[in-house]
């Protein structure tokens, strides 16, 4: 069994010990101590990284009971080592995880939802739990948590006794078998955790809560602490001081700004539609009656024109309408109409001659492929011919 230094101190971030046992597998050892400061991945948790003398740890994993340290490199037995911990990034998680700690005690103690799944990657943490929570509900929820970060209150860190536990009222995920650790903040929430957590919850900083989506009969949580929510923070700021001088509007007064951009482009695409209504009116009226089989390329036609386009032309024309829409690339929108012919098969095969996909009615079909003007035109004319 290996020490646990992050039972006695989750804040200590240097220490000594010695190499009891190193392990090849495949590309890389792993490496056991007498005792050890590094958190093994557990709970949700990923286990720590850092180094034992020169030799760098990338990952940390138990092993019933025995703690295993992943380095490219081996160290002999015996040898006394000095471990340091990645103590940004073990900090960071001790402040999620803390973080979560609040969060589910409230919503456990507001809503009765037990918290059904928990992780902690390193760019975000989410949080599962087994009813509804509105967006409302959520705000509230973020500025109780940032109440108790405020309170500045103590981390307790206990190991009752099984006849203690017996009249205790904590939170599990798991049943688990010997001692259990529990990591109590007063009057906010009572849970069993394995994990390092900061020593009083100003440690934290900020709790901010950032999406809540269905999720299995319940609802997922993304939630951000310290280190993350001020840099989350920071980016969303930056993003709103570039926007705000993209549209030369003050930062408060952005979502004006939007709406007004946001009627001029509904107006300015009314009077496109118009003047694409009036373009391919004059352009069908210009072919000539009894045309057979038309094709026609054109330059950022939306679908809906494009359709339009087609039941005028297949109104004068005979055969299949074929028209094609797009941006100067060879990535092509296409629209196949007929009043007498079945457009799939053509669909078909040009789907197939250039990867493309759509689909739909015997008298109009519509899709997108990939290709050359020119070698379009030569399989439409290869296709007839056959």
């Amino acid at each position: 069994m290996t020490k646990r230094i992050y039972y006695e101190d989750s804040h200590q971030k240097e220490f000594s010990a010695f190499v009891t046992a190193c392990e090849n597998e495949k590309d890389y050892w792993r490496i056991c101590l007498d005792q050890t400061a590094f958190f093994p991945e557990g709970g949700g948790q990923n286990g720590d990284s850092g180094f034992l003398n020169q030799a760098e740890i990338f990952d940390t994993q138990e092993d019933q009971g025995v703690i295993w340290h992943y380095s490219k490199c081996p160290l002999d037995p015996g040898t006394e080592v000095t471990g340091r911990i990645d103590w940004t990034k073990r900090f960071s998680r001790m402040q999620q995880h803390t973080g979560e700690h609040i969060v589910s005690g409230l919503i456990h103690a507001r809503f009765g939802y037990d918290n059904v799944g928990f992780h902690l990657g390193d760019q975000d943490v989410t949080l599962d739990f087994n009813g509804p929570v509105s967006r409302d509900e959520l705000s509230q929820i973020e500025e109780a948590a940032n109440a108790v970060v405020f309170s500045n209150l103590p981390v307790q860190i206990s190991l009752p006794s099984r006849e203690e536990l017996v009249s205790l009222k904590y939170r599990s995920k798991i049943e688990i078998e010997g001692q259990v650790r529990i990591v109590t903040i007063p009057g906010v929430d009572v849970c069993a955790c394995c994990a390092p957590h900061v020593k009083y919850t100003g440690e934290i900083g900020l709790i901010r809560l950032t999406n809540v989506q269905s999720h299995r009969g319940g609802v997922r949580i993304n939630l951000l602490a310290g280190d993350r929510a001020l840099r989350d923070s920071r980016e969303k700021e930056a993003a709103v001081r570039a926007v705000s001088v993209l549209l030369s509007a003050k930062e408060n007064k952005i979502p004006q700004a939007v709406e007004r951009l946001k009627q001029e482009a509904f107006e300015l695409k009314g009077r496109l539609m118009q003047l694409n209504l009036a373009y391919i009116q004059d352009k069908a009226a210009a072919v000539p009656v009894g045309t057979e089989n038309p094709v026609f390329f054109e330059t950022d036609l939306d679908m809906d024109t494009c359709r339009e386009f087609v039941n005028l032309l297949t109104d004068r024309c005979h055969g299949t309408v074929c028209v094609f829409s797009g941006n100067g690339t060879d990535d092509w929108r296409y629209i196949l109409g007929s009043r007498t012919r079945d457009t799939r098969q053509l669909c078909r095969y040009l789907n197939q001659t250039f990867q493309g996909k759509g689909g739909g009615k015997p008298e109009m079909v519509q899709g997108s492929l990939k290709g050359k003007k020119t070698d379009i035109l030569t399989a439409i004319s290869s296709f007839r011919q056959n």
